[in-house]
This record gives structure tokens, C-alpha cells and sequence, in this order.
């Protein structure tokens, strides 16, 4: 049992809640409880925000790329610094990276998270002899941290628009339709090996990195489950799909194929007025990065257009740079008060605009993972994140001003507890496993920059 001084239920904040989990679920909520013996024991109780879009290996990338060359800096530039990192990582520091990340993420509030996993062949292109090896290896960092995992196997065929071959950068991303099939087959064979809540969707990586025909025939083959694209991240995408497809991509997408709730659209930053509408219209859900979407010089997503057409959203850490729940929220809304000149802009109406993001988040997150999670409620997965609202940050604030206080003045230690489907990972701030997954992560990165 869990034991929480108030939480925030679908009818609101509620005090002295007792919540019970059974296989990964809430099966009892009871009000006006006191405390047992054996609870365990939480200031603030919330549902937690899905993570839906993350690339776990580029957390050991954090920061080896702030430095400016001659010339001019930017995603393109950054994208190829990239590549050469990721060339040298074998097996064991992929899954090293990943549980490190995975357990940032836990101690940071995210109980989920859908991994975009598009590294899966060896140095120069080879295969393992498994083809799934290093999606196993995600799946093995899920295990060690119980985090809840939506794994996308990426399909990533060319180098760019017009059917460019890949670079030696990228000859670890390729397949073909048929190649990609087949590990999707074997990671899908896997999740009877992994925690129940597991869950498994596509990832075709970007327009620019497949074709018309291609994408038709995965989604044909994928019906029903979470497909997740990069879309409009850069004006520069936006105009090489252009000039090869004769449509801007989210215009493109929506001319060609069935966009709906089973989709999340990633970054779109780079839409027009219309294809903002008719994302909004769609029911699929954008995956907003602001950390990583600041970091790359991506551009600032139309959030208040979006938002007023009823346009559904959620949060990602991406290139985990730096992964914070608070800080991808904050810099969400303070993306939009600086492009506006205003405050308080990704609210509907008038409300608390921490609330309306979170909540937002929560229920875009849950939609994009295909996870029955999003809400403390009977039957939802039991992702739980506890605060401590004793600490300064928090001390004065109303139920109605908590959550602007968590986003917009609040730290990541303010976070005390995590459960992932009912599993306990995160206890007085820290992970169960935090001392080994350290271990290895460090020496992982030891013997990695030996080879950089």
C-alpha cells in the first residue's frame, strides 16, 4: 500500500489517500485514510509523465559538443559529431549508457519512457549475429532499472531525401523493409521475456530517411500500434522534402497516410499554420524536446496555436543532455513567453499553467507510449511520482499553485519517490540500483574515450 498526504486524482487533489497495486495496477484508492503499519509512506503524490522520445546512447555525448569550430554551428554540424561517437560503442557500453539514462530519468519523475532506437549494426554496417543484439541490450537496461519501456525499432534506409545512400555515419542505423521486419519480429518474440507492461511500436526515422513506398508498407504491416516519426525539425528538412516531394512533410504526411491517434509527430517545429491545425485535428500527439530542441537550435514549436485548436502533447529528453521533467516543462512554456512576448501561454483559459502541462504531458505521454498509464486511477498502471512538498520551494504554495511551483521554481530532488508499473525504483530521491549502474556507466565511458 502507499500512503500519500494528498494526491492529485482525475477528480483533483484529494488528502490522506491509500492506494493499493496489484500486477502493476491501481486496484484499491480509499479517501479520508490514515496511514498502516507497512505503507509506504509520501507527501504528494502524482501520476507520472511519460518520457516518449529518447536516444539513451547520446547521454554519454553530454557535453562534448559545446565547443564552436570556425564556420557556422548547428544541428547539421552537431549530427556528424554525433555519428563519430556513436561509431565506436559496442554492445555492453550501449546498454551501460542506457541504464544510466533510464535511472536519471526514474529519479527525475519519469516512470516510462519510449526509447527510439535506431543503432543496430555493428562498426561499418555488419550485422550481429542476432540482428536484435542491441535492442536487447535496451531491453536488459529496462530490466536492470524497471523503468516501463516502449521500445521503436527504427527503420532508416537513406542517407537523406531523395533516396541518398547512407554515409559511413550512418551505416549503423541501415535496413531495408524486409531487414527491418526482421528485427522487429525478433524484439517483439522478446517482450515475453520482459516486465508486462513492455510494449513495442515503429519508428520510421524521418521522411528523409525512407520513402513513400517503404513507409506505406510498414504501416500497412503495423496497424494498431504507436508509430513515432522526426518530422519539420529543421527549415532545412522542411525544404529538401519540398523540392523532392512537393509538399512541406507534416502537409506531405497528411496527404499520404492515415495520421491518427496511434501516431506521435516528433519535434514538428516547422509547420505552417494549416498543418498545425490539421495536427491538432488529428488526435495524434506531438513529442516536444525543449531541452534538446534548445541545445540543437531546432527552432521554438507553435505551442499556443497548436494548444488553442485542441492539439494533444508530450515530452521527451531526446538527446538526454540533460534529463529533467521540470526543466522540459519549464522550457516549454518560457520558449513560448519569449517568441510572444507574454506569460502564461500553454493554458486553455484561465488555470495554473503548471497543471495544464503536466496534465497535458501526462496524457500525451501515456497515448504516444500505447500505455495504459496517465492518471492515478483503478486499473491505470501504477506509474507514480512522490514529492516532498515540505522543502522551501514548495512550503507555501495551495494545491492549485503546487504544480506551477514544481515546473517553475521547483528542483529535480524535490521528486522522493518513483513506481514504475507498482515497481518501487526510486526511494528518498534515489534508485535502488544506483551505486552498480553508476559503477558501469563510468567504466563504460572509460574504456569508450580510450577509443574516441
Amino acid at each position: 500500500m502507499i500512503f500519500a498526504k494528498r494526491a492529485l486524482l482525475p477528480s483533483g487533489w484529494v488528502p490522506n489517500v491509500r492506494i493499493s497495486v496489484e500486477r502493476g495496477c491501481v486496484s484499491v484508492i480509499k479517501m479520508q485514510e490514515k496511514a498502516q503499519v507497512g505503507d509506504a509512506l509520501v507527501d504528494v503524490l502524482l501520476p507520472s509523465i511519460p518520457n516518449l522520445h529518447s536516444h539513451t546512447f547520446q547521454r554519454a555525448m553530454a557535453g562534448m559538443t559545446e565547443y564552436r569550430a570556425n564556420g557556422r554551428d548547428s544541428f547539421w554540424t552537431w549530427r556528424e559529431l554525433m555519428y563519430r561517437f556513436m561509431d565506436c560503442l559496442t554492445p555492453e557500453q550501449i546498454e551501460a549508457i542506457a541504464a544510466f539514462s533510464f535511472m536519471e530519468m526514474q529519479e527525475a519523475g519519469f516512470a516510462s519512457v519510449a526509447e527510439f532506437h535506431y543503432v543496430h549494426h555493428q562498426h561499418g554496417g555488419a550485422q550481429y549475429d542476432d540482428i536484435a543484439e542491441l535492442s536487447n541490450r535496451i531491453y536488459a537496461a529496462s530490466n536492470t532499472t524497471g523503468i516501463g519501456l516502449t521500445l521503436l525499432p527504427v527503420l532508416y534506409t537513406y542517407g537523406g531525401a531523395k533516396q541518398a545512400p547512407l554515409n559511413e555515419g550512418q551505416l549503423r542505423f541501415g535496413n531495408t523493409v524486409d531487414a527491418f521486419e526482421r528485427l522487429y519480429e525478433h524484439c517483439k518474440a522478446e517482450i515475453v521475456n520482459q516486465s508486462q507492461d513492455t510494449n513495442i511500436g515503429i519508428a520510421p526515422h524521418s521522411l528523409r530517411a525512407t520513402t513513400p513506398e517503404d513507409l506505406k508498407q510498414i504501416l500497412a504491416l503495423h496497424e494498431n500500434e504507436p508509430v513515432h516519426i522526426h518530422i519539420s525539425e529543421q527549415p532545412k528538412e522542411v525544404y529538401d522534402i519540398e523540392a523532392w516531394l512537393g509538399a512541406r512533410p507534416v502537409e506531405w504526411l497528411f496527404d499520404t497516410v492515415n495520421v491518427n491517434q496511434n501516431w506521435c509527430l516528433i519535434h514538428a517545429t516547422h509547420m505552417s499554420e494549416a498543418e498545425t491545425v490539421n495536427l491538432a485535428k488529428s488526435k495524434a500527439v506531438v513529442g516536444l524536446c525543449p531541452i534538446t530542441e534548445s541545445n540543437l537550435g531546432d527552432g521554438i514549436f507553435n505551442g499556443a496555436q497548436y494548444l488553442k485548436a485542441y492539439g494533444r502533447f508530450g515530452i521527451g529528453t531526446d538527446s538526454n543532455i540533460l534529463i529533467s521533467m521540470q526543466q522540459e516543462l519549464r522550457t516549454l512554456e518560457y520558449s513560448q513567453r519569449l517568441r510572444d512576448i507574454e506569460r502564461n501561454i500553454m493554458v486553455l483559459g484561465d488555470g495554473s499553467v503548471g497543471q495544464a502541462l503536466y496534465l497535458n504531458a501526462c496524457a500525451g505521454g501515456a497515448q504516444a507510449l500505447g500505455r495504459n498509464a496517465g492518471e492515478i486511477a483503478i486499473g491505470k498502471l501504477a506509474d507514480l511520482v512522490a514529492i516532498d512538498s515540505s522543502q522551501p520551494e514548495l512550503c507555501a504554495l495551495s494545491n492549485e499553485q503546487l504544480l506551477d511551483g514544481l515546473i517553475f521554481a521547483g528542483k529535480d530532488s524535490l521528486v522522493t519517490d518513483v513506481w514504475s508499473a507498482g515497481r518501487h525504483m526510486v526511494r528518498g530521491g534515489v534508485h535502488i540500483n544506483r551505486e552498480k549502474i553508476v559503477a558501469d556507466y563510468k567504466y563504460a565511458l572509460s574504456n569508450l574515450l580510450q577509443l574516441i
